[in-house]
C-alpha cells in the first residue's frame, strides 16, 4: 500500500486512537474520569454524587477492583476515586497518581457521603451520566458511545459543552472504519514503513507484556495463567494463553500497571498482543516481524469489533483472539488466504 493511499493514513490514525494507555478495567476508569472532570468544573469536592449508567456499564463495573483505591470495587468506588483524587488531564490514567493519603480519603468519602447508582434513562448501550452536588452548585456530565467521549457538561443549568445527538454504539469523532478490510489490512502490514507504527505498537508490547509477567510472578485474581502453566506445561500453545490470562487477571484485580487498550478494552489489548509476542519470541523472528504481527492483530481486532459496538453482550476478547490467531498464522509464514481463513 502506497503512502499516497488515504487508507494508509487512516490505519495509522486508527491505531493512534485505539492503542491508548489505561489503568484498570476501562469502564470503572471511564466513571472515574467523568467524576474527576465534573469535580474540576464544580471547583470543589461534591457533597453527594449520582451515577446513572447503562446496563452494560453496570455489569462491567460492579465486581471489578478499582486500582489505587486499596482494593475497593464497583461504581461507587470508581466515582469517589475520580472525584476525590482523579486528575482529569490524564484521561484513562485518571487515578494513576493516587497517594496513600488519598486512598484513605476515598474510603472516608464513601463512608461519609452519598454516592448513588441508578440505571441511565434511554437505551444507549454505552452511557455514563454523573451528577455532582456541592451546596447550591450542581454539575452534570455525560460520557457516551466510548470511554473518553464527553458529550455534555452542564453547571447550574447552563450548558458548557454539548456535542449533539448521541447515537447508541456510534463512534462519532473517531476515524471512519469503513476503509478497513482483511485484504487492505494485510497489504498495509506487509508494506508500511515500520517507523510509522513503531512507537505506537512498541508501547503496547512493553506495557502489556510487563503486566502479563506481573500476573505470572504474583498472586492476582484466580491465577488462571499460573494454573494453565502448572497443569499443562510450558508448551508455546499453553504459554501464549497463560501469559494473556495472567495479564488479564492482574488488570481485573486492581494491579496498578497500565495496559494499552484496543477497541476500548484492556483485555482485548492484552489478548491481541501478548500471545503474538510470545509466539514471536518462540519462533525467534526479527523485532520488525513482531511489530508487524502485533499491528496486524490490532487492526484485525478493531475491524471485527467495529460492527459490534464498544460494549455488547458478546465478549470482544473473542475478536482479539481471532486477531491474535491470524497474526500467529502470519508469523508462521501465512499470507492473505491463511490470515483470512484463520
Amino acid at each position: 500500500m502506497e503512502k499516497t493511499d488515504q487508507r494508509y493514513h487512516h490505519f495509522i490514525q486508527i491505531l493512534r486512537e485505539e492503542l491508548v494507555p489505561a489503568m484498570g478495567c476501562t469502564e470503572p476508569i471511564a466513571i472515574a474520569y467523568a467524576a474527576a472532570k465534573a469535580r474540576e468544573v464544580l471547583g470543589r469536592l461534591p457533597e453527594r454524587i449520582l451515577v446513572e449508567a447503562s446496563g452494560n456499564i453496570i455489569k462491567n463495573v460492579k465486581s471489578v477492583v478499582v486500582p489505587n483505591t486499596g482494593g475497593l470495587k464497583g461504581i461507587e468506588a470508581s466515582a469517589a476515586a475520580g472525584a476525590v483524587a482523579g486528575d482529569a488531564g490524564k484521561i484513562l490514567e485518571v487515578i494513576s497518581q493516587v497517594t496513600d493519603a488519598q486512598k484513605k480519603e476515598i474510603k472516608s468519602y464513601l463512608a461519609g457521603h452519598e454516592v448513588r447508582v441508578a440505571p441511565a434513562p434511554g437505551d444507549v448501550v454505552f452511557d455514563i451520566i454523573v451528577t455532582l452536588v456541592a451546596g447550591a452548585d450542581t454539575v452534570r456530565l455525560r460520557i457516551a458511545d466510548y470511554h473518553t467521549n464527553i458529550v455534555l457538561i452542564e453547571k447550574n443549568g447552563e450548558i458548557l459543552l454539548e456535542s449533539g445527538n448521541v447515537v447508541s454504539d456510534s463512534a462519532s469523532g473517531l476515524t471512519d472504519r469503513s476503509c478497513m478490510s482483511v485484504e487492505a489490512i494485510v497489504d498495509f502490514v506487509n508494506t508500511c514503513d515500520i517507523e510509522d507504527v513503531q512507537d505506537i505498537v512498541q508501547r503496547q508490547i512493553d506495557y502489556n507484556y510487563a503486566i502479563a509477567q506481573e500476573g505470572m510472578a504474583h498472586d492476582w485474581g484466580a491465577n488462571i495463567g499460573k494454573v494453565l502453566r502448572q497443569h499443562y506445561g510450558d508448551d508455546i500453545k499453553i504459554r501464549a494463553r497463560a501469559m494473556a490470562a495472567a495479564g488479564s487477571d492482574a488488570r481485573m484485580s486492581g494491579c496498578e500497571m497500565p495496559v494499552i487498550i484496543v477497541s476500548g478494552s484492556g483485555n482485548q489489548g492484552i489478548t491481541a498482543s501478548v500471545p503474538v509476542i510470545e509466539y514471536a519470541k518462540e519462533l525467534q523472528v526479527s523485532h520488525e516481524a513482531m511489530l508487524r504481527a502485533v499491528t496486524l492483530s490490532d487492526l484485525l481486532t478493531i475491524h471485527m469489533k467495529t460492527g459490534i459496538g464498544r460494549l455488547s453482550a458478546y465478549c470482544g476478547a473473542v475478536s482479539a483472539g481471532c486477531g491474535a490467531g491470524a497474526a500467529i498464522a502470519y508469523l508462521n509464514g501465512g499470507g492473505f488466504t491463511e490470515i483470512a481463513h484463520t
